[in-house]
């Protein structure tokens, strides 16, 4: 072929793919229905979704599944088994589409007892930039909403976004004429938030129905840089308590403080053994089991932008620990102490010794880790550690026959971190069809650092999954004041049309 073909080929070729990219249609249908789209956002918003009241999960599943049958999907809740939340699932077929994706999001969300929130966490409230966030009246005016503008309240960012996101870009492709390039079936969680512990259970007894070509995991922040990113994986997690003990009764610490042994010491100590300051883990063996990182995921890994530098600055922190990028722990395990008690400050404080103390703790897991072998390790170095383990609360006798008590619960839930592959086509063909969308190649991470029960998905479903990020980064997620800037809504829902329409490989 001669240069002048090849340039006539790659022109045609080009126009062919702006041609498919519906972005404009779905922007021009977005800017004449945006406050028509955020009142639906709101009226999603407002239903209470804390992960542990399953009654109020089923209230959403109800309403998630009516709104996927106003758009012709077939819907329904699915159960692991009786009494557990619900996930809900829906299915829309497209004549001559050869690939079917599911896409993943949960609909569950934290608790909402955190001091601080501006409004009622269930009473979304739209707000001004940071850091005024000044209450505004949104429907006001005629002309556009400001897509700087946050609207607060709980599940705007973590993960109700997505969800809101897929249904309205099924509405703009509707107004647009434009089908389905793909077979969709949707997934969405109602128990994610309290560590998915029936998941797993749920997709295996369900895995035929959720046969599938691709999974899209709808969940997460875009990268700090605010660029879209991608993500190929999520770590996995365990997570636990333990208590101390100390005299049976409070002390005078005057009188007792050289002679018993204070719980709170003994708690700091026993943070101290599990890791150091610098956030290295002292397990014995807890990183035998993890998964190199391959030649595809370090040029990805390489590519990214360095965004500490800000960080550092934003959130004003002098060091960080571990390696000097953020992404590069994304790739191992993290000990996190989510929590330390003993005894009491402020007007309560006593010169006293207290009788026991507690901490909490999550352990992020990286691909190829398992958390059976990870609770093994802790349990195996804190009795090397002279501690005496176990499970229920100990009696005085109990607390009199060893020098060290150590009552350790591990938490419900738990599982497993995924990673598919950088380059696999169905990851080049969202990547492709994303960067039609936003005008550049998308940010690619290997593995986020958060966690989800997604390894249960892939493993059973045998699929490939690409995370497809739509929240603000500083969306306050799992936190106060949880929000969504409007414009991360406007650019999640050209970007789930994008994945609707203009996706194949």
């Amino acid at each position: 072929m001669g240069l002048a073909s090849a340039v006539l080929v790659g022109a045609l070729l080009a126009g062919a793919a702006q041609a498919a990219t519906p972005v404009k249609e779905v922007r021009a249908w977005r800017e004449a229905n945006e406050k028509a789209v955020v009142a639906d956002f709101i009226k999603m918003l407002a239903m209470p979704n804390v992960a542990t009241n399953v009654a109020d999960i089923e209230k959403n599943a109800d309403y998630l599944t009516g709104l996927l049958k106003a758009r012709g999907f077939t819907a329904e809740k699915l159960y692991a088994e009786p009494d557990t939340p619900p996930s809900v699932f829906g299915e829309l077929k497209t004549k001559g589409a050869r690939r079917t994706v599911v896409f993943y999001a949960h609909y569950d969300g934290q608790p909402i007892a955190q001091k601080g929130w501006l409004n009622d966490p269930f009473q979304p409230t739209m707000r001004t930039a940071l850091p005024e966030a000044k209450a505004v009246d949104w429907q006001a005016g005629a002309g556009p909403l400001d897509p700087e503008w946050r609207l607060f309240g709980r599940s705007a960012g973590d993960d109700k976004v997505s969800v809101q996101a897929l249904l309205s870009a099924m509405d703009a492709l509707k107004a647009a004429g434009r089908k389905p390039s793909v077979n969709i079936k949707v997934l969405w969680e109602g128990e994610e938030e309290q560590g998915s512990p029936h998941f797993a259970a749920l997709v295996n007894r369900h895995r035929e129905t959720l046969k599938t070509d691709l999974i899209i995991m709808g969940d997460g922040p875009v990268h700090q840089s605010g660029r879209q990113q991608l993500n190929f994986g999520n770590r996995g997690i365990v997570g636990f308590k333990t208590t101390v003990y100390g005299p049976i009764r409070p002390l005078h610490d005057g009188h007792y403080g050289s002679w018993a042994p204070s719980p709170t010491v003994m708690i700091a100590n026993l943070v101290m053994s599990l890791r150091d300051e610098d956030g290295r883990i002292l397990v014995p063996g807890i990183y035998d089991d993890v998964q190199p990182v391959s030649p595809a995921e370090k040029a990805a890994l390489a590519a990214l932008p360095d965004v500490e530098t800000g960080l550092k600055r934003n959130l004003a922190i002098g060091r960080n620990v571990g390696g000097p990028r953020l992404v590069d722990g994304y790739m191992t395990t993290t000990l996190n102490v989510r929590a330390i008690h003993g005894g009491d400050t402020g007007p309560d404080a006593a010169n006293a010794i207290a009788t026991e103390a507690d901490a909490s703790f999550d352990i992020r897991l990286a691909a190829g880790q398992t958390p059976e072998r990870v609770k093994k390790a802790v349990e195996a170095h804190l009795a090397a550690q002279g501690w005496t383990l176990v499970r229920e609360t100990p009696d005085a006798a109990t607390r009199g026959a060893h020098p060290r008590v150590l009552k350790i619960e591990w938490d419900q839930g738990g599982s497993r971190a995924t990673r598919s592959a950088v380059d696999s086509p169905p990851a080049m063909a969202v990547a492709a069809a994303i960067e039609r969308t936003v005008g550049y190649p998308p940010i690619k991470i290997p593995t986020v650092g958060a966690s989800s029960g997604m390894v249960e998905v892939v493993d059973a479903l045998q699929a490939p999954m690409v995370g497809v990020s739509i929240a603000n980064f500083d969306n306050n997620q799992h936190a106060v004041n949880e929000n969504l800037k409007l414009d991360a809504l406007w650019r999640g829902i050209e970007i789930y049309a994008a994945l609707l329409s203009d996706m194949s490989w």
